[in-house]
């Protein structure tokens, strides 16, 4: 992440109490782990080409994203075709691929000369019951999967246990032994139907911790579900783990998955964990995520929504001189620039800054009717005014 200075964060200083700090490892760098080519394309009418993931990819490396999960390639050929151009980018970011824990899987990534591969399965008797395994069918599946991938050549395998925060606790920690055992470097704790407070993602993750010990990483996975995504991935850090798996945009099935630059943001600056991330590129990722993706976020989104820093309100535009104010970081961390708005809601201040924003001179006895013309096409067509029809309204005036 690029440097940021102190006097950018205007933050609470209440969070500095030890009850809120205390915790969190700060001699370790939250890292991330990205499946917006996977899991982020399995929102509902999502379709990403060979071509849309492999330049989504080049951006992902570019934010400073750890791993990227390159895909899935028996999904499709044009999948296939994505992941092997992907590999072939040299990007500084791992890149790791996704598994059944089926053979043909796992063949599949050795074909295109894939590394690191996450191999999932169900754990929960809710999903065993519905893919109709047995719990002795799936830790043969786990160890044979994964010795398989390691005798092949994948350098390392993350054991990926689907709907872990449902599952047997008992048998969880038979499955995640065994993966362990079989070769698995690493495991992940998976909250997939985003079923978690994140107290209980905090305390499950520590007690993970004390299963598998120190030496092997630990993957927190969660959905949005509940609007407490973030909330939950910030639980799991001050419960030890290494790695936050996530989304752009928090795309993924039903609320969606955690969104990796929410996360990143709040870690950092409401908790002071170091992450590796660069927020000043959050944006444009974001951006180029939703033109591939055919969608549009929320306007008011964190990190990445467009009005965010854009202030429509009277009062609040009569402190836009004072970011501090109005904002609880600099538009400068995420390379955002800060704009007033015309509209139903604005004041004086609103057209006394637009003015000097677009450059153009208005007498103060003009301001008041300038006002009252922007209330009112911004009330009769419910939008806001553009600066086109401002700059008429200022010609007219």
């Amino acid at each position: 992440m690029n440097a940021i200075r102190p006097d950018q964060i205007w933050t609470s200083a209440l969070n500095d109490m030890d009850v809120v700090q205390r915790g969190f490892d700060r001699s370790k760098t939250v890292r991330f782990y990205d499946t917006t080519l996977r899991d982020g394309e399995q929102s509902t009418g999502v379709c990403f080409s060979a071509n849309d993931k492999f330049e989504i990819a080049c951006k992902l490396s570019e934010l400073g994203i750890g791993r990227i999960e390159s895909g899935f390639p028996r999904v499709s050929a044009e999948d296939t075709q994505a992941v092997e151009r992907i590999l072939k980018a040299n990007l500084k970011s791992e890149i790791w691929g996704f598994a059944r824990a089926v053979q043909g899987d796992i063949d599949a990534h050795l074909e295109l000369g894939t590394e690191y591969t996450l191999i999932e399965i169900t754990t929960s008797d809710m999903k065993m019951k519905a893919f109709g395994f047995t719990r002795e069918k799936v830790k043969n599946s786990v160890v044979n999967s994964v010795k398989y991938a390691k005798d092949k050549g994948i350098k390392r395998v993350n054991f990926f246990a689907v709907d872990s925060t449902r599952s047997d606790l008992g048998f969880l920690r038979e499955i995640y032994s065994a993966a362990i055992e079989a070769g698995a470097d690493e495991i992940s704790v998976v909250d997939t139907i985003g079923a978690c407070a994140p107290e209980t993602v905090e305390w499950l993750v520590r007690e993970v911790r004390s299963w598998v010990g120190k030496s092997v990483p630990i993957h927190w996975h969660g959905h949005n579900d509940f609007g407490l995504a973030t909330a939950a991935a910030i639980a799991a850090v001050r419960g030890g783990a290494d790695w936050i798996q996530g989304t752009i945009n928090g795309m993924g099935e039903r609320a969606g998955n955690a969104d990796i630059c929410e996360v990143a943001l709040a870690l950092r600056f409401l908790y002071n964990m170091p992450v590796e991330l660069d927020l000043s590129k959050a944006r444009e990722v974001s951006d180029m995520v939703q033109r591939h993706g055919k969608y549009t976020v929320d306007s008011w989104k964190p990190v990445v929504g467009k009005y965010i820093f854009t202030r429509e309100s009277g009062g609040v535009a009569s402190q836009f001189h004072m970011p501090s104010a109005i904002e609880p970081y600099s538009s400068d961390i995420l390379g955002a620039d800060r704009h007033v708005a015309l509209g139903k809601k604005s004041g004086l201040a609103n057209i006394k800054i637009k003015l000097t924003e677009l450059g153009i001179d208005a007498p103060a006895e003009k301001h008041a009717g300038l006002l009252e013309k922007v209330k009112h096409l911004g009330t009769v067509e419910k939008r806001l005014v553009t600066d086109d029809e401002f700059r008429a309204m200022v010609a007219q005036a």
